[in-house]
């Protein structure tokens, strides 16, 4: 078994400037299969315990709201040979009690937490690498060689609590209220193909270059060209998305770190992102 990851060539811009020739980059992303819905997912697991489906439906779902309300009042709830998942947040720190508000709240999270065995199964699958060119020919195919490491969800969220302090400003000479400047980071959206797409945070457009803050939410949709399906790629990690009607939609949370937001529409010459398209 092997998790398979496509890089493909794709022209990206850093300007609106008509006369950016662009570079041409090969970015990875992994090359997913289609998204299992609850009702296949209920019948294998059926028949590998060997209940009936509907015994399976009403332990699932039963499973689901324990799980739910169990969460949301503040536990952490094992999800049985997976791991473990619980309410988290990102908040600003204040110097006094009094500072202390619910406004300091950026987001609310949902933490999950594999266990031992399945971040170990994970570092050990390999990874098989597929590179296309910017013509849609395959060029070279890579077995991983990399060290297997896997993301430290507990580690993560310690480290945007401390980048969340050190990105304070310290009191203002004139008054005693503490005073706070969130990080901003500059997002640099290139889309290919003849199709149109808008990105837009809190219903307004988002250029190319504009300064973010983490964990600003980022909306995406997508009207591709006919017949083809879009994708859009965020610091080379894929963004789901969703049709209806023949419109793609999706979101993401800004990055800690200057981004790239590449949106490709479907075949055809590549056209410069309009915001406003």
């Amino acid at each position: 078994m092997a998790l398979k990851v496509k890089a493909v060539e794709r022209k990206i811009k850093f300007t609106k400037d008509e006369n950016d020739p662009g570079v041409y980059r090969y970015v990875m992303q992994p090359d997913l299969y289609i998204a299992l819905n609850q009702a296949k997912v209920i019948r294998e697991a059926a028949l590998r315990s060997g209940v009936s489906q509907g015994v399976m439906k009403a332990c699932w779902d039963a499973a689901g709201e324990v799980i739910k309300a169990w969460a949301t009042e503040g536990h952490s709830v094992a999800l049985p040979g997976l791991g473990t998942m619980r309410f988290g947040l990102r908040a600003k720190s204040v110097a006094k009690v009094e500072d202390v508000k619910t406004s300091l709240i950026s987001t609310r999270r949902i933490i999950f937490t594999p266990t031992q065995d399945l971040k170990d199964e994970l570092a050990n699958t390999a990874i098989q690498i597929t590179c296309y060119d910017r013509n849609g020919n395959l060029v070279k195919r890579v077995t991983s060689a990399d060290a297997g490491t896997v993301e430290d969800p507990e580690g993560d969220e310690n480290t945007n609590t401390e980048n969340d302090q050190n990105s304070q400003n310290s009191q203002s000479e004139q008054g005693n209220q503490s005073q706070q400047t969130a990080s901003t980071f500059a997002l640099t959206i290139s889309k290919t193909g003849i199709g149109s797409a808008s990105v837009t945070k809190d219903g307004n457009a988002v250029t190319s270059g504009a300064s973010l803050n983490e964990d600003d939410e980022v909306e995406i949709s997508i009207t591709p060209a006919e017949g083809q399906v879009p994708t859009a790629t965020v610091n080379g990690s894929e963004i789901e998305l969703t049709e209806d009607n023949g419109v793609y939609t999706g979101s993401f949370a800004m990055p800690g770190q200057a981004s790239t937001l590449i949106i490709n529409t479907g075949e055809g010459e590549d056209d410069d992102y309009d915001p406003n398209a």
